[in-house]
């Protein structure tokens, strides 16, 4: 296969799994590799960590509102542009920062700390559930869904408890969250086009979370939506109409959907390495690097684009001013000059300075939540089982954005 027939954009490419192959060749022959083809707008694949890292840490230099992805050109996107939320995802300086301020004020180590019993209990709640199924069966195993059960369910809980998503309500937000992250799969676009699936999903969250913004202004309570809705900026200024959305977006997908991917490929992980499920179980202080590994493995954000503000050369190469940059993180998070056996899953493993969050001016705001949510995983639910081994095929998301496993059949029995 030569470099031209490498595709990193196509949705379907990433039915089968990261494409690790391409990505190991372009490391290696072409790790700044200007990418041409029909299906989407030219960019610099990005496919090193040491570059990812030195593009990332210039956010004046490299833009990230003018293209925030790189995404295939679509069908039904010729409709018009989603509506305009603003999002610290996509802001740059001075506004990223201003904004981001805000909500670093709630996202620290003691704040959510402090919701950890509650994130406890919740998952608990989800494993006993599955537990008293399970025991109903011949055997005391139940066959199910990892994903559609646990690994969707517990951090959906988790992100209506933090923003105030009444529990009722909590489908309405997965499957606008579905069809957000994966309008290219058939699954949730249900034959309509990518681009009127992703337009409608936002449609509809807007609406719905400007009713909940609404709601949280005129009575605020003690969730993050209602700390939001009567924050401040800096100067003092409260929060526009669109970065507050904006904010509820992001905790309301991007929290649930990257979290969600993460267990569920930390999951099929410890299922193809037995040895390192057996270890967790038997030494309680792996936990620590479990979660960093389950994080590099799984790598959920597959690609964030930035826009050159300037000439800027990298690797004898010279990218033009305008020109967009792609980095693809499972990529930086194999490089074999970072990582010893990149591709072996080793929950000891230390250093791992992987990229799963991100890094610089956009490091995810999340990040605190994200590893206690996959620790409290690894203790109340795979530390919970007797047994268990799959129950049929994998089968992943379509989306060269955001990526995952979607459905993972186990057969499973619980301890107790």
């Amino acid at each position: 296969m030569s470099l031209e027939d490498i595709d990193l954009i196509d949705p379907n490419t990433f039915t089968a799994g990261y494409p690790h192959d391409p990505w190991t060749r372009l490391r290696r022959e072409a790790p700044v590799y200007w990418y041409e083809r029909d299906n989407v707008d030219p960019f610099w694949a990005i496919t090193k960590h040491a570059d990812i890292a030195e593009i990332s840490r210039q956010p004046e230099t490299f833009l990230s509102e003018p293209r925030l992805m790189i995404a295939p050109k679509r069908e039904g996107q010729e409709d018009g542009p989603p509506i305009p939320i603003r999002t610290i995802v996509n802001m740059d300086p001075p506004d990223h920062r201003a904004y981001r301020q805000v909500g670093n004020s709630w996202f620290t180590p003691r704040t959510i700390g402090r919701l950890e019993e509650k994130i406890r209990m919740m998952a608990r709640a989800r494993v006993e559930d599955l537990s008293t199924r399970a025991r109903d069966h011949a055997g005391g195993q139940l066959e199910f869904d990892f994903v559609s059960e646990f690994a969707a369910r517990f951090p959906l809980r988790v992100m209506a408890e933090i923003l105030g998503v009444p529990e009722e309500d909590e489908d309405i937000v997965l499957q606008l969250t579905n069809e957000q992250f994966g309008a290219d799969d058939a699954e949730f676009n249900q034959g309509r086009s990518g681009g009127q699936t992703q337009m409608e999903a936002m449609q509809k969250l807007f609406v719905y979370l400007n009713g909940l913004a609404a709601k949280r202004r005129e009575e605020p309570t003690e969730d993050f939506a209602s700390f939001l809705a009567n924050a401040k900026l800096e100067g003092g200024e409260p929060l526009g109409d669109l970065e507050l959305i904006g904010y509820y977006v992001i905790v309301a997908t991007a929290g649930h959907e990257t979290t969600r991917n993460a267990i569920s490929g930390g999951m099929a992980a410890l299922l193809e390495h037995p040895e390192q499920m057996a270890r967790l179980r038997d030494d309680p202080t792996a936990i620590k690097g479990a979660i960093e590994e389950v994080i590099r493995w799984s790598t959920p954000v597959i690609q964030f684009a930035r826009t050159a503000t300037r000439d800027y050369a990298l690797r004898g190469k010279t990218i033009r001013e305008g020109d967009d940059v792609c980095l693809f993180y499972p990529s930086a998070n194999r490089d074999e000059e970072v990582f010893e056996e990149p591709f072996h899953f080793r929950i000891d493993r230390k250093p791992n300075p992987h990229l799963g969050f991100g890094i610089g001016e956009h490091f995810c705001l999340g990040s605190h939540l994200a590893r206690l949510e996959i620790r409290v995983f690894l203790e109340e639910f795979v530390g919970k089982l007797a047994t268990v081994e799959r129950a049929g095929e994998a089968e992943r998301l379509s989306s060269s954005f955001v990526g995952g496993v979607k459905h993972l059949p186990i057969r499973a029995r619980f301890a107790g």
